[in-house]
């Protein structure tokens, strides 16, 4: 057998599940893997369990270097952070090389596509979770039902990570850092767009977080879900078009997004100036610097005046627990607000020692078959082992995984830069998957 040399880039939150999948069968399959990362104690301590696989210090800024390392590897394998892929892929497509990442197609990627299937390389993106088992799991579904003379009128996806019940059972929030921190402090900006009902839906960020979808997850029980991003772009990629609804989305427990909103509506997520005399800002500083003055009352009591809050209430308990009406200093010399916000919410948010996360994801279609109207739902939910071996790093890193084995076993033929909706990608990722665990739970319902 011919060994094969795979380059991980990237060992933080997510790769733990993706680097554990490799090397558990890297002796078996005749791999070769290599973890890069800026930082070289990270990825040291990815591969601490195993006596396989390299660790290396990365850094995708120094060019030269980092050609001379993708030029050694047959695939390479990136959870950097998104903005940074385009980077990489086009080294890839200089050297020939392979490249696979579970971040969202951007424009730059787009335009690689090509030269990628000129040089019979495949450039694979949105293989994690969201984007990615969505997707996958959507279109196996929506190919049955057309398979089966079903019309499809409705398609709705939404997706979470949230915390365990059993874990951090004080905070209100029900939720803590499972990603990348700034990700989640900067999700939901610019306007997210959807078709409901035959209309289209333009939803700019101030709005995004009061405008929320009742989700019922049977079993798991009763969440919100805000419209993510550009649902209206998977339209032609899944073959939906005709469809009165299309909407993907993300999951929260009941109440967050109401309170998060006060942060938008505040400011706090602001990314686009600094912030002066931060050295010296305490928690309550910073949530203050938003609020008009008053010569007497108190940062909770002009919260509450601006978006007419009882004291009492769970909106003002959330923020309180989160630590913004404390004189604690911040500890930083400078930022946005964005990043003054993840500073203070990475305190109470990052995940500690004994704590494990939950993803859940919901599909929901409507369609008509023989004239009668239909309805299948669709979820899964994983639960992580502990703060390290994550459910978000289970759900981002294995379909990567897969992916790659199914790639150098010569069972991908497909090439340029594509995304997981084809038959040859969903059928064994989905299907190595349930083995694993992540399995979806299915019910139908005809309507009257």
């Amino acid at each position: 057998m011919e060994s094969k040399a795979i380059l991980i880039l990237g060992a933080g939150r997510s790769s733990s599940a993706l680097i554990t999948y490799l090397l558990q069968r890297a002796p078996q399959q005749a791999w070769h893997i290599t973890v890069g990362d800026i930082s070289l104690a990270q990825a040291t301590e990815r591969l601490a369990e195993f006596t396989v696989g390299k660790a290396i210090e990365f850094n995708i800024d120094n060019t030269e270097e980092s050609r001379k390392i993708i030029r050694a590897h047959h695939v390479v394998v990136s959870l950097l952070p998104a903005h940074l892929h385009p980077k990489a892929a086009s080294i890839c497509l200089d050297e020939g090389k392979h490249f696979l990442t579970a971040s969202y197609v951007s424009d730059e990627m787009k335009q690689l596509d090509k030269a990628a299937k000129k040089s019979n390389l495949l450039f694979l993106n949105e293989c994690g979770l969201d984007p990615g088992i969505d997707h996958m799991s959507g279109m196996q579904l929506i190919d049955r039902i057309k398979s089966q003379g079903g019309v499809l009128t409705s398609f709705e996806s939404f997706t979470g990570g949230l915390i365990a019940p059993d874990t951090d059972p004080e905070n209100p929030w029900r939720y803590k850092f499972t990603w990348n921190p700034r990700n989640v402090v900067m999700a939901g900006q610019g306007t997210a767009k959807f078709l409901q009902e035959g209309q289209y839906k333009f939803i700019p960020y101030q709005r995004i977080f009061t405008q929320t979808t009742p989700v019922v997850v049977p079993g798991l029980g009763n969440y919100d879900g805000y419209a993510n991003r550009d649902s209206l772009k998977y339209l032609e990629t899944y073959g939906l078009h005709g469809i009165k609804t299309m909407v993907r989305g993300t999951l929260r427990n009941k109440g967050f997004c109401s309170s998060w909103n006060i942060l938008v509506q505040l400011g706090c997520c602001d990314d686009t100036y600094p912030m002066e005399g931060v050295d010296s800002m305490s928690h309550r500083d910073f949530l203050n610097a938003f609020l008009a003055y008053h010569p007497s009352h108190s940062v909770e009591e002009k919260v509450c005046k601006a978006f007419n809050l009882p004291l009492g209430g769970e909106d003002i308990t959330r923020l309180r627990w989160s630590g913004f009406f404390s004189d604690e200093l911040i500890g930083m010399r400078q930022g946005t607000p964005a990043q003054l916000l993840e500073h203070i919410l990475n305190k109470q948010w990052k995940l500690k020692q004994g704590d494990k996360d939950l993803i859940v994801m919901w599909h929901r279609f409507r369609f008509l078959k023989e004239g009668v109207q239909k309805e299948v739902q669709a979820h899964f939910f994983a639960q992580g082992e502990s703060e390290i071996n994550t459910a978000m790093a289970k759900t981002v890193g294995l379909p990567l995984g897969i992916a790659t084995k199914l790639l150098l076993q010569g069972k991908l033929k497909s090439r340029g830069v594509i995304i997981p909706v084809l038959k040859e990608f969903y059928d064994p990722i989905l299907t190595e998957l349930k083995s694993l665990g992540v399995e979806f739970v299915e019910s139908e319902i005809t309507k009257p």
